[in-house]
């Protein structure tokens, strides 16, 4: 659905954050961008929506390049939305179904239409009571799904999101990634940056580590995960699933051949066995 290709970006006063970027995303995928602080993960992430123009290389959306005018970025926009870390960047509105309507509005949709937009990008994010809520009265594990209701509107075919569980507490961030997931089930495509290795190694299909401003290892999590000279190096730590799984193998408690688990769930399944 979108590739870069060699993708470099500076920002003014010739600090590099991306250097050389390769990447394909495929429709319905689930991918995880991890590194740590100022490794380029936000700025990739608004070049892959046409936030930020590369200053060399390409974005393709369907195979066509992508375009810099006001229509092209309009279209870039209906099929790529991008969630910031903070949900205060976003919203403005007097009131969460007003909020929510902003995007289907701008893209020439009637009242009735973005009426029936707002309820259902509502529903999938379990927020359709918050409706006539005052933004400025929402907590802010409720603004943050507001802030994804208003590009789920849109319509788009793939989802990214800037550490989407940043700030959430435990039960706040199964919540969200179950919602993610009947998202993904739905034929969107999502795209995480974050800290968080555990969400990213139970939840992804692929991992992408970032270091030195490019991607240093791209592939499944169990196989990116599994180099743990790449993870040190980089400053990334290992799951604390896979390092238990990893421990429960050493002690003879899983055997060798046992599929390593991918959640707490299946860690205790394979356990009760």
């Amino acid at each position: 659905m979108l590739s870069v290709r060699d993708v470099s970006y500076h920002y003014e006063g010739g600090n590099v954050a991306l250097s050389g970027i390769n990447l394909d995303i495929a429709a319905g995928e689930r991918l995880a961008i991890l590194g740590e602080n100022g490794a380029g993960k936000s700025t990739l992430l608004l070049t892959l929506n046409g936030s930020l123009r590369p200053r060399s290389g390409s974005v393709s959306i369907d195979g066509a390049p992508g375009r810099y005018d006001r229509e092209g970025l309009a279209l870039w926009r209906r099929a790529v939305g991008l969630v910031l870390q903070d949900p205060d960047d976003q919203l403005f509105a007097a009131s969460v179904f007003e909020d929510v309507s902003f995007g289907p509005l701008n893209l020439g949709l009637d009242d009735h239409a973005t009426a029936a937009r707002v309820r259902t990008a509502l529903a999938a994010m379990r927020i359709a009571d918050l409706a006539d809520r005052p933004t400025h009265l929402l907590s802010f594990g409720q603004r943050k799904r507001v802030a994804l209701a208003g590009i789920l509107a849109m319509g788009p075919r793939l989802l990214l999101l800037d550490e989407p569980t940043a700030g959430l507490d435990p039960v706040g961030v199964s919540e969200l990634l179950a919602t993610l997931e009947d998202i993904n089930a739905g034929g969107t495509a999502i795209v995480i940056a974050t800290h968080d290795m555990d969400v990213a190694y139970g939840w992804a299909e692929r991992v992408a580590i970032f270091g030195e401003r490019r991607i240093a290892r791209l592939g499944p999590p169990d196989a990116v995960f599994d180099d743990l000279a790449l993870l040190e190096r980089l400053r990334i730590r290992s799951p604390l699933l896979l390092d238990i799984a990893r421990a429960l193998r050493v002690r003879g408690v899983l055997s060798a051949d046992a599929p390593l688990p991918r959640s707490r769930a299946e860690l205790l399944d394979l356990l009760a066995r």
